[in-house]
C-alpha cells in the first residue's frame, strides 16, 4: 500500500512539474464590445439651426423601448452638418465611445439610410488611416419637402472599401436607430 502510495505521489509531482510551462507571454486581451446606449446626431444649417436626432436606451436589451427625439423639421434646400456622438450611460460621467470610435476608424463606419417620402443625399466627411469612410462627421442635404426616415447604422469590422450600401459592407451592427424625418 505504501508503495502504491508513493508512486501516485510521484506521478502526481511529475505530471504537476509537466503540466508548467516557461512561456511568460500573457494571453491575447479580449476587445469587449463597448455599452452603447446613447446615438445624438447633431445636423448645423448654415444659418446657425441646429437639429438633434437622439436615440436613448437606459436599459440595453432590457424591456423598454428607446426613446427617440426629434428635436425640430429639417428644411428643404438645405444643406447641413452631422455630428455624432455615441454615449454609455450606464456609468458617471457617460463614456464617450466615439472617441474610441474615431481612434479604432479601419474598423468602423457609419452609413445613412433613407426610407419614405425623402429626397436627401448624404457625404462622408472623415475618413480612417486608408482614406475610406468613417462618418462620425457627414453633410446631409435635403432637397424637397417630405416625410420619412432615416436610419443611422454603425457597422463594426465592415469591408473597407466597400459599395456604400449595408448589404455590401459586411461586418456587425453596433447600433441601428430609425429617425423619423420631417422635411419642410
Amino acid at each position: 500500500m505504501i508503495k502504491f502510495l508513493s508512486i501516485s505521489s510521484i506521478l502526481f509531482l511529475a505530471l504537476s512539474l509537466h503540466s508548467c510551462s516557461d512561456d511568460d507571454t500573457p494571453p491575447e486581451q479580449i476587445n469587449e464590445e463597448e455599452v452603447i446606449t446613447t446615438l445624438v446626431v447633431t445636423l448645423t444649417a448654415d444659418s446657425g439651426q441646429a437639429i438633434e436626432l437622439r436615440s436613448q436606451d437606459l436599459d440595453g436589451e432590457g424591456p423598454n423601448e428607446p426613446e427617440i427625439t426629434v428635436s425640430d423639421n429639417l428644411a428643404a434646400n438645405t444643406m447641413y452638418v452631422g455630428s455624432i456622438q455615441v454615449l454609455n450611460q450606464t456609468v458617471d460621467p457617460a463614456e464617450p465611445i466615439h472617441e474610441e470610435i474615431s481612434e479604432e476608424s479601419d474598423e468602423h463606419q457609419f452609413f445613412y439610410t433613407q426610407g419614405g417620402n425623402l429626397d436627401l443625399n448624404t457625404a462622408y466627411l472623415d475618413f480612417d488611416s486608408n482614406d475610406h469612410p468613417l462618418g462620425l462627421a457627414f453633410s446631409l442635404t435635403t432637397n424637397t419637402a417630405g416625410q420619412g426616415t432615416m436610419t443611422v447604422t454603425l457597422r463594426h469590422e465592415p469591408l473597407k472599401p466597400n459599395d456604400g450600401t449595408l448589404s455590401g459592407a459586411g461586418g456587425e451592427t453596433d447600433i441601428s436607430v430609425v429617425f423619423p424625418i420631417t422635411v419642410e
